[in-house]
């Protein structure tokens, strides 16, 4: 008997699952609290919990271990991660107002040098070396990697390849280039999704190495996969150099595991995280690849991912109180917050500090916050004179609360700045927290819940009345609020599946208001109307059972929640297998010359069948390298031609393009 671990890392927990490799069936399964500080901690909890049910010469037979992370969908959606250097080169600084790469760089720097090339892969001008030796000199302490994007570097990376050539000789970090990560056009856009991967290949290294201390204190020999955005495997290695490519690895094992937990063809899938719900519609067993690339939060970016929306809205969303206005409210996400109750049952110490919050008869807008600091040692040196003075007070105690620490406007955007970059978590309440009070859930300390929903209660709204009468009223807002949120993010999946407007929820306040009505059970003599959905709703994740059986009834849907919905991240990375693609592009610059414009730079030929032939050959030999790069054996390829031409009369076309693609496939073992 053969053996698959899977493991599928989120915001809150890390869940193991381990099943037999022929019949696919579960034989055991684990969940532990993911350990932000130190992930090894919850990994290392959740994997030797599954290995306990093994007999010791059982663990020779784990032929492979199946990586699922949020990490880096989760960072993107916080924009989290370290400090990168943008070089963007042939573009000007308009390009940053398209497809919001001014918005993901935020204050990182960027450098915009001659060079590029034009659309037939010909140097449009010469490569600025002095500008980009200046970049380096100014930058070389001060960032954590490099992102390289070139104008029209898909159609010739030569100047990439030189910038990154030059930046690895004088500056010690990470470098991505955005030819490396995808083959199609649209500069701004290869620069976001070059620049998100540069940002991630920390975070992602320092899970892969937690993993891999784990398995082999363990004993185990396996070697260890990462899944990817489209629900295929590469190995760790390749992981830790194209992280961006594990963009929606979580989801996308979730939505295997779902396929196979509940042996569905049809079905609209929504997993609920700590974090956020990521919502695909599975159509014939399969979920369609996203055509545009994946799509996180506001973020369009060029990797390649099955058709999953994402947005920040999970159990550990953090609350946030609508003080304008007279009617009060609350709103959830995108940012995740630690419970407070999971704080509480680690840190009980809070307790303390929440009872002397309730003593002050003046409500606080911090009350009930606290921050936890996630690095050790000296804060880096990049950071602002106000945030490293902060880093070092937020490390003075293992858990302070943000009312001691934050007594200037100055101090408090010290501390958001440095949880954007990873460095602090904030604990409040939560969805989480919520579900406590009203007794659906008891992992975590409910005391402590109690109290920080009564802190958040008695706060006021702009018309100077509590927020709630209780903290079980301010629960159950809390928990209608996701309901509608999550509602409208399902209607917005299902609007953009059948090719509508993706935010179409959002933008009709007639959808917006029946479907909170229908969460509310509020009815009208006047007018009636709902909803129905066609496809069963199957709801994935820990808390599952105790968000959606209401979303599901506002929405006219039957609800599935599969057995082991709770780990089907982890079952879906364990059935999983290798698959990686390669496209080529051929242009005609001239009449008469056909140019293929392939990785090492482009090569014409005089007629289009040889152009063809060569794409074809290059592309299928680029798919079989990525494939067994990736730790595949057994590789089976296919390939595809797509001529695009117009009919101009008289039995002529006017060839315009062509792409030749390849799609290699293979078993890890």
């Amino acid at each position: 008997m053969t053996y698959i671990l899977g493991l599928d890392t989120g915001g809150t927990f890390t869940d193991a699952a381990l099943i037999e490799a022929k019949t696919g069936k579960r034989i055991a399964k684990a969940k532990a609290p993911t350990t932000r500080a130190d992930l090894s901690i919850g990994l290392g909890e959740a994997i030797n919990e599954v290995l306990a049910t093994l007999d010791k010469d059982a663990h020779k037979k784990l032929h492979r271990v199946c990586l699922s992370t949020t990490l880096a969908t989760n960072a993107v959606v916080e924009g989290m991660g370290g400090r990168v250097g943008l070089v963007m080169i042939g573009f000007d600084e308009s390009s940053l107002s398209k497809n919001n790469l001014g918005a993901s760089l935020n204050h990182d720097p960027v450098v915009f040098i001659d060079g590029g090339h034009k659309t037939d892969g010909k140097a449009q001008s010469e490569l600025d070396m002095d500008a980009l030796k200046t970049f380096a000199k100014n930058h070389e302490k001060d960032i954590s990697a490099i992102a390289i994007a070139a104008h029209f570097a898909t159609r010739n990376p030569e100047h990439e390849i030189k910038a990154r050539d030059f930046c690895r000789d004088h500056i010690t970090c990470p470098i991505t280039c955005s030819h490396e990560l995808s083959s199609a056009l649209g500069g701004p856009k290869r620069a976001l999704t070059a620049l998100l991967n540069a940002r991630l290949i920390d975070l992602l290294d320092r899970q892969i190495t937690a993993t891999t201390a784990i398995l082999s204190a363990a004993g185990l020999d396996a070697e260890l996969m990462v899944v990817k955005g489209d629900g295929s495997l590469i190995n760790a290695e390749l992981a830790r150099m194209r992280p961006v490519e594990t963009i929606l690895s979580g989801p996308a094992a979730s939505i295997s595991g779902a396929g196979h937990l509940a042996a569905l063809k049809d079905a609209i899938i929504s997993d609920i995280g700590g974090t956020t719900t990521d919502i695909t519609i599975m159509t014939n067993g399969t979920p369609r690849l996203s055509a545009k690339g994946a799509r996180i939060g506001g973020w369009s970016t060029m990797v390649e991912a099955a058709d999953i929306r994402t947005c920040g809205l999970g159990g550990d969303s953090e609350v946030r109180l609508v003080e304008r206005g007279v009617g009060g409210g609350v709103m959830l996400g995108p940012r995740r917050a630690l419970p407070i109750s999971a704080l509480a049952k680690t840190h009980p110490e809070i307790t303390v500090i929440l009872d002397e919050q309730l003593a002050n008869p003046i409500p606080n807008a911090l009350d009930a916050r606290f921050v936890v600091p996630l690095f050790s040692g000296e804060p880096p040196p990049w950071l602002s004179r106000a945030e490293y003075r902060m880093a070092l007070a937020c490390q003075e105690t293992e858990v302070s609360a943000i009312a001691d620490l934050a007594v200037t406007r100055l101090a408090l955007g010290a501390i958001d700045r440095l949880v954007a970059r990873g460095l602090v978590l904030i604990a409040a309440f939560t969805p989480t927290d919520a579900i406590h009070i009203l007794g659906q859930f008891k992992q975590f300390d409910t005391d402590a819940a109690k109290k920080s929903g009564q802190l958040l209660a008695r706060q006021r709204t702009g018309a100077g009345k509590p927020q709630a009468e209780s903290c079980e009223d301010l629960a159950a807002m809390v928990l209608n609020r996701l309901a509608l949120q999550s509602g409208l993010s399902l209607l917005d999946a299902i609007h953009a599946h059948e090719g509508k407007s993706h935010a179409m929820s959002e933008q009709n306040p007639v959808l917006a208001t029946m479907l909170e009505a229908a969460i509310n059970n509020k009815k009208t003599d006047i007018l009636s109307a709902g909803f129905h959905f066609h496809y069963p709703l199957v709801a994935l994740g820990a808390s599952a059972e105790c968000y959606y059986p209401k979303i599901a009834k506002a929405l006219g849907a039957e609800l599935i929640v599969p057995k082991d919905a709770d780990v089907a991240g982890a079952v879906g990375a364990a059935v999983g297998s290798i698959r990686q693609s390669t496209r080529i592009t051929i242009t005609q610059p001239a009449d008469g010359i056909f140019r293929v414009h392939l990785q090492e730079g482009p090569k014409d030929y005089n007629d289009l069948e040889s152009a063809l032939t060569k794409a074809e050959t290059a592309a299928i030999d680029a798919a079989k390298a990525k494939a067994k790069q990736a730790g595949g054996s057994k590789i089976h390829t296919e390939s595809a031609r797509k001529i695009d031409s117009i009919n101009i009369g008289g039995g002529k076309t006017l060839f315009i393009e062509a792409t030749v693609s390849a799609t290699a496939s293979a078993h890890s073992f």
